[in-house]
């Protein structure tokens, strides 16, 4: 693990074939780590890619700098990370491949700086706004429980005290039985032992529905971002159709949002964790896709 300091952070990643001509980034989402892309990653690099892979904040070891920071897990702000992970390192239009929590971030990035990435891949996330205003189906709603839950004081509690447990529910039901041994999952939620994972979890959630207010330092990007635009940058969207969390139809229907190439695949029988639970499907999605 290498680490790299930004104006908020101590960002914790991993890398292959650093002396690559072209570079990704890959980045993982809620509830994982950067595992979730360690059969996806040598493929990449044996391809010629220099590929990063850092952790998210609140998610060792990445840490804060300042810990007066507020632990806030504002969507504009893993963008910000992001971009500010990306200027770190002095990169040049990294292809941006993200999961979940990593896909909002990728195209977050491209949103607050157009022109950042040669690829954007977004992997059980379909492109949406920020807005605590938007639609959703009731059916959407019903996946959504965890949201809810984690706006009570009960939900609170639960993220702070039983963690690692609750995390553990959403691998136990966001896709078809399985797709993980103990083992993986065991050594993945040493990421959640972060003493700011639980803050930045409840963060996420309770902003995204306007329960909470975010920190101020992302108040221009929360802007930006209210709102949906039209992006240029190549795209791929990578989509389980058994996901049970974001449902595929979440996905659908975004071409217009792109004015560039935009593909979207759905991959049967897969759930919301496709990198994890079909490696070999995803790798070649990845480089048919970026070429």
């Amino acid at each position: 693990m290498q680490f790299v300091n930004t104006p908020v952070l101590r960002i914790g990643y991993e890398e292959w074939n650093p002396h690559g001509t072209r570079c990704a980034i890959l980045l993982h989402g809620w509830p994982d780590s950067p595992r979730t892309w360690a059969a996806v990653a040598p493929v990449l690099a044996q391809s010629g890619w220099r590929v990063l892979v850092p952790a998210l904040r609140g998610f060792a070891p990445t840490t804060f700098l300042d810990p007066r920071t507020p632990r806030s897990g504002q969507l504009a702000a893993l963008g910000r990370d992001l971009l500010e992970f990306i200027d770190a390192l002095g990169l040049s239009q990294p292809a941006l491949i993200g999961h979940d929590w990593g896909a909002r971030a990728a195209v977050n990035a491209c949103v607050l700086r157009p022109g950042v990435a040669s690829h954007l891949v977004m992997v059980s996330v379909g492109y949406g706004t920020n807005t605590p205003n938007q639609r959703l189906s009731l059916e959407q709603v019903r996946r959504y429980w965890y949201h809810w839950f984690m706006a009570t004081p009960l939900g609170h509690r639960t993220v702070r005290e039983q963690g690692r447990d609750f995390a553990r529910i959403m691998w136990d039901t966001w896709a078809p039985p399985g797709w993980f041994d103990e083992a993986e999952f065991e050594a993945t939620a040493q990421a959640f032992a972060s003493p700011d994972w639980a803050e930045v979890t409840l963060s996420s959630y309770q902003h995204r529905w306007g329960h909470t207010e975010g920190d101020p330092r992302y108040a221009a990007d929360d802007a930006s971002l209210s709102e949906p635009v039209v992006l240029a940058v190549p795209t791929l969207v990578l989509h389980g159709a058994a996901d049970t969390v974001n449902g595929p139809e979440t996905s659908a229907g975004k071409e217009a949002f792109f004015r560039a190439r935009y593909a979207r695949e759905v991959l049967p029988g897969i759930g919301h964790f496709p990198q994890r639970e079909a490696p070999d499907v995803v790798c070649q999605a990845l480089l048919n896709f970026l070429g």
